[in-house]
């Protein structure tokens, strides 16, 4: 398969970030290019064979597209849910789903990194595809309700959230 799709994340202290991802999630950093104010200008993570791109949103450094921190959502692969799981509480993690399998044959549980973006991680048994083509594949009708469900993740500035 094609690696031409790489989700880019920005955030208002990346270097935390890189940090805190490495620790709690397992992320590796593969590169980190700092700008001429010792902030991160881009760098890549990797985990298993996905990338992600991430940097430091500056102030008024919009691109044309506006202030884009904490406004992604990630599907990360995992090995081990169990061990994942526990290695991102321990490292701080806000988990808001909590560690469970599903009658797909995933095991999984969802959390928010540092700065409230989402993240899906899941352990996939091997033959399994990604949630959303089992899911269409097996019902139709319950794959629209649960990408209707997702829209309605909790606040991650709510106080339940």
């Amino acid at each position: 398969m094609p690696k031409d799709i790489y989700p880019i994340l920005k955030y208002r202290d990346a270097h935390a970030a890189i940090d805190w991802l490495e620790r709690a999630f397992g992320f590796q950093r593969t590169s980190v290019h700092e700008g001429p104010d010792g902030t991160v200008a881009h760098a890549e993570l990797r985990h298993g064979e996905g990338v992600v791109m991430l940097g430091t949103q500056g102030q008024g450094d919009d691109g044309g597209f506006g202030d884009r921190t904490g406004q992604a959502w990630l599907y990360v692969v995992i090995e081990d849910a169990d061990a994942h799981h526990a290695q991102a509480k321990a490292a701080g993690a806000q988990i808001y789903r909590e560690l469970e399998d599903q009658d797909y044959g995933s095991r999984d549980y969802s959390a928010r990194d540092l700065e409230g973006q989402p993240l899906e991680l899941r352990h996939l048994r091997a033959g399994l595809a990604p949630l959303h083509e089992q899911r269409l594949r097996a019902d139709p009708d319950r794959a629209v309700q649960v990408v209707q469900d997702r829209r309605r993740l909790p606040d991650s500035h709510s106080a339940d959230g």
